[in-house]
Order: C-alpha cells, then structure tokens, then sequence
C-alpha cells in the first residue's frame, strides 16, 4: 500500500470527513479549546482520474480545531490537507472556507503508457468553499475547489446529496447520487492533448471544455464504537461523463472506490 501522491477521489474525502467528525459535533457552538482527531485509512481507487487501473493506498487523517480554525483534514472541503475556518456551524447548517494542497503531482506521465509524451501535472494549492445541509433522514453537500498557484488545474463544482437511516444510536447507514462539474480548464489539463504534447507524444490534439465531469451513487456506513472511536466504510461507484469519458487520455470511464476508515476524538 502507498500513499498516493494526488488528491484523493472526492467521494473518499467525504467519507472521511464523516468519520472525522459526527453531526452532533458538528452542531456544537465554537468554543476557545482544542480538539483533535487522529486516524488511517485504507482506499482502493482509479490511479488517476481516467485511469484504467486501480491501487490501494493508505493514509493518515489528523486534524486539530480551535474554535472556529482547523488544521490538517478538512471535512467536506475536498483538500487532502490544509487549514480553514467554519463560517457557521448549527444544528442544520454548516459553511467554511480552506487553502490546502495535494501531496506531490497530481499525474505523472510514467503512471500509464496512455499518457507517455504528455508531461506530468505538477500539484497545486486550492482554496475551498463549501457546506452543507443536513435535516433528520438527509444531507446534501457541496464545494467550490479552485486552483490557487496557476498550475491550470481550473475550478470544480463538487455537489452531493445524501440519504441517512440509523440502524440505531451506534450506525448510520447512508446513500446516494453526487456528480462533479469541471471548468476548461481543469478539463482540458486532465483530459485535453495541447499541440504541444500533441507534438510530443504524436496523438492527435483533444479540447475538453467545461461541463459534468462526473456522476456518482455511494453507499456508506458509520459505526461508533465509543463516543470517540468511530469506524466507516463507502463505496462508490463514480463514472465519467462528456468530454472526459470521451477522451483519449481516458482508459475507463468507471472510476469505483471503496475506502474504510477509522478515526479516534480526543
């Protein structure tokens, strides 16, 4: 197992986000103490977006809170790692802000024999808004994730909306659908051919424009084992959409994960 040099697949970072934290927590009001949570998890997931192969990696989920500031995972904001800050936080509704980065590159040209002559794709750092609702039986979710350092990696509307039913007060059982829109950016870096690797790599140029990236349906559960200790499990079976299912980088457009996780409060 390795831990993965891009970005996690967004559905991964959710889950995660719900082991870190329960929606009671959530719903407390901000107070001046710190919090921390500390945990791993272990994903099998596409090796890179399009990717016709898949790999297991592991991972560490820390994070630490003060008052309204995190630092180190961000729930709901779709960063690996970064701080942020919550605007609002209720028993409903929940908003905040993040800057963040990936781990390394976010694609490398010796990952797939598909991608020899296009050059790798450097990691960046994003700024994130997101939030949620959250009611008794649902919650949908949402965030804007931009790329700030210019390495053309675009913005990304991420939206997802979740059913709960909870078997009792320990699991919660969850479901449903989600997509990803991608500007042109992000598109065309990820799954366009410029005339420059078009050159290099002697396949023909590919414009991908903005539109859904992506469609998703997930299924998780969440299990607490003490008030602290909570375990999760998610699969999600996630396929590309428009031009990113129609691309030549792409070798599959089904691009599945399953993740579990486990993550201690303290």
């Amino acid at each position: 197992m390795t831990i993965r040099k891009y970005n996690y697949p967004v559905p991964v970072l959710a889950l995660a986000g719900a082991v870190l934290g329960s929606s009671a927590a959530m719903a407390q009001p901000f107070d001046d103490s710190w919090k921390f949570s500390a945990g791993a998890g272990v994903v099998s997931h596409a090796k890179y977006p399009g990717s016709g192969a898949t790999e297991v990696s592991a991972f560490p989920m820390l994070s630490a809170s003060y008052g309204r500031f995190i630092i180190g995972g961000l729930p709901g904001a779709g960063i690996p790692l970064g701080v942020g800050a919550h605007l609002l936080r209720n028993e409903h509704w929940h908003a905040g802000i993040g800057l963040g980065s990936t781990l390394g590159k976010a694609r490398e040209e010796s990952d797939s024999a598909t991608l020899r002559g296009l050059g790798d794709i450097d990691g960046t750092v994003f700024v994130s808004a997101f939030g949620s609702y959250t009611d008794k039986w649902f919650a949908v979710r949402g965030s804007v994730v931009t790329d700030a350092a210019g390495k053309d990696q675009g913005t990304r509307l991420l939206m997802d909306l979740e059913g709960k039913y909870p078997v009792n007060e320990r699991l919660m059982l969850t479901a449903g659908p989600g997509f990803t829109w991608a500007d042109s950016k992000y598109s065309q870096t990820f799954f366009g051919i410029s005339a420059a690797q078009s050159a290099s790599s002697g396949r023909a140029a590919y414009t991908a424009v903005s539109g859904i990236n992506s469609v998703r349906f997930s299924l998780g559960a969440n299990y607490l084992l003490t008030p602290q200790w909570g375990l999760g499990a998610r699969v999600t079976a996630e396929r590309l959409r428009g031009d990113a299912a129609s691309s030549p980088v792409t070798e599959q457009k089904s691009q599945n994960s399953v993740g579990l996780f486990a993550n201690y409060r303290f």
